[in-house]
């Protein structure tokens, strides 16, 4: 049903493990994803664009969609659902933070890992895509959580971003955000990219376009 809707990727992670107020009391977690149109992905190594930004807000639209068919079907069948909609982050004294993380929901998903640029990464996508989480009681096939990132000494988001964001540490389980990625530094990377190129959001997206995760998705996906 969430392909032949638009999804690219989807999986269920078992979230009983996180305080049940995050998650609405419910065990299990829908990570769903939608790929990001190469063309515009590719232009991002020179900074953010306005076709960026309506890329980001198309397929936030679509994810919202796609959450709101999953309850739906859900609660038709009897369980219970909750769309937890696309991130809206907001600003806390020098940090970015959102309770329940979609790229943690995915990567209890067995979706992909935590990148040296706080993002999630994908073998299929690198970090080329949006994500969106549905809660529900379902009984579903959880996937192996992924617990370790696979960049390894690769360190081209360290290298290009220019807000100087990544520490170049690799992610793991339980690790503190601050000790591989500075997000109030990003912040103010997009607030310069917001005054300096005319840009109706806090947007950046550079780190996408050079991991080399991503660059083999657009490879394979360009004309």
């Amino acid at each position: 049903m969430l392909i032949e809707n638009g999804a690219s990727i989807f999986g269920f992670a078992d979230l009983k493990n996180l305080p049940e107020g995050i998650r609405c009391g419910l065990p299990t977690g829908i990570s769903i994803g939608i790929k990001l149109e190469p063309s515009i992905i590719s232009a991002l190594k020179d900074g953010p664009t306005n076709e960026y930004i309506e890329e980001y807000n198309r397929v936030n639209c679509l994810l919202d969609n796609l959450s709101g068919l999953c309850v739906e079907y859900l609660k038709d069948n009897g369980f219970q659902a909750h769309a937890h909609s696309v991130t809206k982050s907001k600003l806390k004294g020098k940090q970015l933070s959102t309770q329940l993380p979609h790229k943690t929901v995915a990567t209890k998903a067995g979706l992909g890992w935590i990148g040296k640029c706080a993002l999630l990464v994908t073998k299929e996508f690198g970090s080329a895509i949006r994500l969106t989480t549905v809660l529900t009681d379902a009984n579903l096939p959880v996937a192996d959580s992924v617990e370790k990132s696979l960049c390894g000494d690769c360190v081209e988001c360290v290298k290009y971003c220019p807000g100087s964001a990544p520490t170049g540490n690799n992610w793991q389980v339980g690790m503190i955000r601050e000790e591989f990625f500075d997000a109030n530094a990003c912040y103010l990377q997009t607030r310069k990219w917001m005054k300096e190129r005319k840009l109706n959001k806090h947007i950046c997206g550079i780190c996408i376009a050079v991991c080399p995760w991503t660059e083999e998705y657009l490879n394979k996906n360009m004309l």
